[in-house]
C-alpha cells in the first residue's frame, strides 16, 4: 500500500500546484455545466411541482457518493482517483476498466455540453445552433480548451476562476430577485411524483449532479491531497445541491408553465427581466457550459496518465511534455475524441450514456473501499477522512447507485458495453507490450 500511497520519483514531473480553492473550482465546473441549464425543463414535464424536491433528495443522495469518494481519495496521492481505487483492490483489468468507463463519460460528457453549447448560443445567433455553424463553433471551443490545458495546468486553473464568477454571479442575482414570488405555504404543499416511472427521471437528474469525482484525478497535481480533497469536494457537492434546489424552487414559483425557451434558467430570466434576462441567462449557460468543459479538459487527461503508468494503456498516453510538464498526448487524444463524439451525438442521448458509464465506474470504487482500508498501514489509515457510522454511509451510497444504474435503458448499455470493449482492445495491446518488455 505504501507503493501506491506515496509519490514516486517517476511522477515528480508533475507540479503540486492546485490548492484547495483549485479544487473546489474543479469540482465545481465538473458539476455545474449545462445540466442545470437543459435539463429542469425536461425534470418539471414529469415531475411538475415536486421537481425542486426531487433534486433536493437526488443531491443530497449525491453527497453520500461524494463523501465515500474523499475518503478513498485520502488514502492517495497520486493522479488518478479511481484508477487507482480499484487497481489497489481488484486488480489491473478491473481498474482498467473503471478507468476507461469513467473516461467514457467524461468525453460523453464534453460531447454533450458542447452540443448544449450550440443550442444556447443558437437562441442569440442562430447560425451557430446547426449545421456549418454548429461545427465551426464547437470544434472551434475544443480545440481552443485543449490547446490552454496543453501548455500548463496553471492556465486551466486561471480560466476556471473567470468562468466559476461570470456563470455564477448572473444566476444568483436571478435567485435573489424571484425569491420574492415563492409561495409562503411552498414547504407546506410539496408533494412527490409517484415512484413508477421516475427512475428515467432520476437518471437524467443524475447528469446535472456527477462530475465531482474530477477532482480526484488531478491528486498527483494537489497540495495535500490527502486532506484537502475530501474537505473541498464535499464542500463542494453541499453548495451544489442547496444552489440547484433554490433555483428549482424559484423556477416553479415564477415561470408559467407554458413557457417555449430553449432552457428552464432562460425561461427564469425572460420572465423577472424579459429580454434582459434571457440575454444575461444564454450567456451564463455559455459560460457555465464553458467552464464544465474546461474543467473536463484539464482533470479527464489525468485518467489516462494514470492509467498509462500502470502499464493499462500504451505508454504514449502516459508521455509528459518537457516543457509545459502536462500530459500533452493524453490531452490530445480526448480533445480529439471529444470531438468525434460532440459531432456525431444528440444531447439526450449523450446524458444517458454519460450517467451509466458514470455510475458503473461508481459502484466498483466504492466496493474497493473496505479492501483499501485493509491493505492500508497504520500511518495511511491514521491519517485518512473519517466518516460518521463506519460503512454506513458507503453502504448507502452503492444502493443508490445499482438503483440508479438500473433505470438505464438498452441502448445506454448496448453503447457502453461496445465502448468499454475499444478500451480493452487498447489494455490488451498495453498488456502484450509490457509483457514484451519484460522477456528482453
Amino acid at each position: 500500500m505504501n507503493n501506491i500511497i506515496n509519490e514516486t520519483k517517476k511522477k515528480s514531473y508533475l507540479l503540486r500546484a492546485v490548492g484547495a480553492v483549485g479544487i473546489a473550482l474543479i469540482a465545481l465546473n465538473s458539476t455545474i455545466g449545462s445540466g442545470i441549464f437543459t435539463l429542469p425543463s425536461i425534470v418539471i414535464e414529469q415531475a411538475g411541482a415536486a421537481s425542486p424536491w426531487l433534486f433536493l433528495i437526488v443531491g443530497i443522495s449525491i453527497i453520500t457518493i461524494v463523501l465515500t469518494f474523499g475518503q478513498l481519495a485520502s488514502y492517495f496521492k497520486d493522479s488518478g482517483g479511481p484508477v487507482l481505487y480499484t487497481t489497489t483492490a481488484f486488480g489491473p483489468a478491473v481498474g482498467f476498466s473503471t478507468g476507461w468507463i469513467l473516461y467514457i463519460s467524461r468525453a460523453t460528457a464534453f460531447a454533450a455540453n458542447s452540443n448544449a453549447l450550440a443550442l444556447y448560443l443558437g437562441t442569440i445567433w442562430p447560425w451557430f445552433g446547426s449545421g456549418p455553424g454548429r461545427v465551426i463553433l464547437i470544434t472551434s471551443v475544443c480545440s481552443l480548451l485543449t490547446w490552454i490545458n496543453y501548455t500548463g495546468i496553471k492556465d486551466g486553473i486561471k480560466m476556471l476562476v473567470f468562468f466559476t464568477f461570470v456563470k455564477l454571479t448572473p444566476i444568483l442575482i436571478v435567485i435573489l430577485l424571484g425569491f420574492q414570488y415563492i409561495p409562503i405555504d411552498f414547504v407546506g404543499n410539496a408533494t412527490l411524483p409517484p415512484m413508477e416511472g421516475l427512475g428515467p427521471t432520476v437518471l437524467i437528474i443524475i447528469y446535472a449532479f456527477v462530475g465531482f469525482e474530477g477532482a480526484t484525478f488531478i491528486s498527483g497535481e494537489t497540495k495535500n491531497p490527502r486532506s484537502s480533497l475530501p474537505k473541498a469536494m464535499a464542500k463542494t457537492s453541499l453548495f451544489v445541491c442547496l444552489f440547484y434546489f433554490m433555483i428549482m424552487v424559484v423556477y416553479v414559483s415564477v415561470v408559467p408553465e407554458n413557457s417555449s425557451n430553449v432552457g428552464a434558467l432562460v425561461a427564469l430570466g425572460d420572465t423577472l427581466l424579459g429580454q434582459t434576462g434571457i440575454i444575461m441567462m444564454t450567456l451564463a449557460a455559455v459560460f457555465s457550459i464553458g467552464g464544465n468543459l474546461g474543467a473536463i479538459m484539464l482533470a479527464v487527461p489525468r485518467l489516462t496518465l494514470a492509467l498509462a503508468e500502470q502499464n493499462l494503456l500504451p505508454k504514449w498516453f502516459g508521455i509528459i511534455h518537457k516543457d509545459y510538464a502536462t500530459p500533452g498526448n493524453s490531452i490530445l487524444f480526448l480533445g480529439a475524441l471529444s470531438l468525434v463524439f460532440a459531432l456525431s451525438g444528440s444531447f439526450v442521448y449523450l446524458v444517458i450514456a454519460s450517467s451509466l458509464t458514470r455510475l458503473l465506474a461508481y459502484i466498483v470504487s466504492i466496493s474497493a473501499l473496505p479492501i483499501i482500508k485493509n491493505k492500508a498501514d497504520k500511518e495511511t489509515e491514521a491519517g485518512a477522512y473519517k466518516l460518521i457510522g463506519g460503512y454506513t454511509i458507503p453502504t448507502m451510497a452503492l444502493i443508490i447507485c445499482l438503483w440508479i444504474t438500473a433505470q438505464s435503458n438498452l441502448d445506454a448499455w448496448i453503447l457502453t458495453i461496445s465502448l468499454l470493449a475499444f478500451g480493452l482492445i487498447l489494455y490488451g495491446i498495453a498488456r502484450k507490450a509490457l509483457r514484451k518488455n519484460n522477456q528482453t
